[in-house]
């Protein structure tokens, strides 16, 4: 059985994250290929204030988008989400928010073996009960609710930056991405995009057959 090493370059925030990586845990299950996961931060929104902004207002400010446009794209993303089994609920994701401090929690839960549980409670706690993913006290509940500790978690919040997530950062800053999802295979094979299922599975078996470097992306 082969392993493979996968770096997911992804926010908290974005909507075709959660997607394309149960697509990949899939695609990963098919093939009962072991893979070691690690998330690397991208922030959407690094500027975003501390209460957010409405989602249809985002989109408008930032993309120009009419009512009309921002309903199909809306459309869309929600049946490739049913289709992955994700569910984005946006009688309650009314927000878009600042993912720093969500980053970090999540940076931190890496060196408590807990880092794939903790993005698993954090897309919930978005996308399907809508809560604010900046609030500290929303993160450290999620965090005691995996049995962490609440104040090392709150220590990991409120400190700085560490050197290791400021080298994660550098290391997605090599790739000059302009969106995500993205993941990076085995080191050096990044493929980029919200691919489906039968995508990832020929991805992963070209990979391990050929052993070489390769990009994709669409």
């Amino acid at each position: 059985m082969s392993t493979l090493k996968i770096e997911v370059i992804h926010d908290i925030v974005c909507s075709w994250c959660p997607i394309a990586y149960a697509n990949l845990q899939q695609a990963l299950h098919k093939l009962a290929i072991t893979a070691d996961m690690y998330f690397l931060p991208y922030e959407l929104n690094p500027d975003m204030g501390d209460i957010g902004e409405e989602i249809n207002a985002h989109l408008e400010r930032r993309y120009q988008w009419n009512e009309a446009r921002q309903q199909r794209y809306r459309s869309h993303l929600l049946t490739a989400a049913k289709q992955a089994g994700v569910c984005i609920d946006f009688a309650k994701r009314s927000h878009y928010y600042n993912s720093n401090k969500a980053h970090r929690l999540l940076h931190w839960c890496e060196s408590q073996c807990k880092q794939q549980a903790m993005n698993k409670l954090l897309i919930d706690a978005y996308f399907k009960h809508g809560l604010d993913i900046s609030n500290a006290q929303v993160l450290l509940d999620l965090a005691e609710s995996l049995g962490l500790d609440r104040s090392q978690a709150a220590q990991a919040l409120g400190s700085n930056e560490t050197q290791q997530l400021l080298i994660k950062k550098h290391r997605v800053q090599q790739f000059e991405l302009s969106s995500v999802p993205a993941f990076i295979f085995n080191e050096h094979s990044l493929v980029t995009g919200s691919n489906s299922v039968a995508y990832f599975e020929q991805t992963i078996i070209d990979l391990t057959a050929n052993q070489v470097s390769f990009h994709v992306a669409n």
